[in-house]
This record gives structure tokens, sequence and C-alpha cells, in this order.
């Protein structure tokens, strides 16, 4: 007769090393992607590409959303600062939204549903067409082949991404600002800098930073994990996004945490 305290004890460590092992994989799998940074070959013309994907062509999602972001922001600023006759601070509501979390987050989220779901299906399909195995065959390391580039590119294009997504959010709230509320356009511009720190943009470009790694993991692993078809490849495309999408707003209130809590 089984023991019943064994049973208990099986019942309590199986989720345990479940948690263990859902953390351990991603984990392992990223080191073992970074390492392949450090060392030779480096495959250039993969990471060329891939920063070419990553940056300049996710440019127009990125400053489309940052634009109507920055309109909103200060459109909606204005209606509550007029309650309590404070119109004068959209202008610093603006900039520091758009520089510590607006810019950031939502260019990352973006990113996540465009990049990280194309590296999931694509890396995703040449898992279950064998493709992957072939590099193998051909002496290949597939990881340092296709996904330290790709992690390395994620890591350096997404700062670009945000500073440029800052300036266009920034803006769009300007041409509000000057041209549908009747603000003064030299005191707008003064505001905007009087109150705007060098570390309210480095904390956007350190996010930007850990987002874009995020984005081009979560993308790689569950592609490269990916198994079962072309049904399996749908489901590391939805992993991909889902997890990358909750993992931006995690590690979005750590670095923010890290920043400005004394």
């Amino acid at each position: 007769m089984t023991n019943p305290f064994f049973i208990f004890l099986a019942a309590l460590g199986r989720p345990v090393l479940g948690t263990f092992e859902f953390i351990g994989r991603p984990s392992y799998f990223a080191w073992q992607g970074l390492k392949g940074a450090f060392s030779r070959p480096i495959y250039f013309k993969m990471l060329r590409k891939q920063m070419i994907e990553i940056g300049y062509f996710s440019l127009p999602v990125v400053g489309m959303t940052a634009l109507f972001s920055g309109m909103v922001l200060a459109l909606q600023s204005y209606t509550g600062f007029s309650r309590f006759s404070a119109e004068g601070a959209v202008a610093t509501v603006v900039v520091l939204s758009m520089t510590r979390e607006l810019g950031p987050v939502l260019a990352g989220l973006m990113v996540a549903g465009r990049v990280g779901s194309s590296m999931a299906a694509e890396i995703g399909t040449m898992r279950v067409t064998e493709q992957i195995d072939a590099l193998t065959t051909l002496s290949v390391n597939p990881v340092r082949y296709l996904i330290t580039p790709r992690l390395v590119a994620g890591i350096i294009m997404m700062p670009f991404l945000v500073l440029i997504a800052d300036i266009i959010g920034v803006m769009g709230g300007y041409f509000v600002s000057i041209y549908a509320l009747d603000f003064n356009s030299t005191n707008y511009i003064k505001s905007t800098i009087q109150f705007l720190e060098p570390i309210d943009v480095i904390s956007g470009l350190v996010k930007a930073a850990v987002f874009g790694f995020l984005i081009s993991l979560m993308g790689c692993y569950h592609g490269f994990n990916s198994k079962g078809g072309a049904q399996g490849v749908g489901r590391a495309v939805i992993n991909s996004v889902v997890s990358a999408s909750i993992l931006i707003l995690i590690s979005n209130y750590l670095v923010t945490e890290m920043f400005f809590t004394k």
C-alpha cells in the first residue's frame, strides 16, 4: 500500500519542479544564446539582417503608435489639469510620461507583436521542417547561428526605436498643445526642457534594452522548442507574444523601481 506521506510529497513537489523547469529552461536558453556573442564564429551577416528587421522595419508602427499616444496624452492631460487651473503642467506630463513609460512600453508591445511573432514563426517552421537538424548535421551550431544574432539585435535596436518614439511622441503632444489647445510655443518648449532630466531618458533606454532582449528571447525560445507541425508553430507564435508582453509589463515595474525608488 502506498504511503500517504509520499503521495503528499509527490503532490507538493510536482508544481515546485514544474516552476523550476518553467524558469530554468528559458534561462539556460538565454545563457546559451548570449554566450555565443562572445565566441567565434560571429555571424555578422545574420546580425545585420536582424538589426534591419527589428529596427528599420519596425519604425512605421512604432512611430505611429508614439505619435498618437503623445497627442492623446496631451489632450487628456489638459482635460484633467484644467479642472485645477494647472494647464501649464501638460508639457511636463507629456515629456516625462513618454520618456519614462509610454515610449518604452508601447514600443515594446508593438515590437513584440510584430517581431516576436515573426521570430517564433520563422524558427518554429525551421524546427518542424527539420531545417535546424540540418544545420546541426552541417556542423553549424543552431543556437549561435539563429538565436544569438536575434538576441543581440534586439538589445541593440530597441533603444534606438524607443529614442525615436520618445521624440515623435513629444512632438505629437507639442503639435496638439500648440495648434489645438492654444499653448504658447516658447513656454511649452521651455517647460519641456526645464523638467526633463537625463535619468528620465536613460531609464527609458535601459527598459528598451531589457524589452528587446525579452522579446527576442521569447520569440526564439518558443519557436526553437515548437513541435507538432503547423499547429505547433501557431501555438509558439501565440505563446511568444503573450509571454513577451507579460514580461515587458513585469520588467517595466522592476526597472522603474530600480531607478526611481529611494
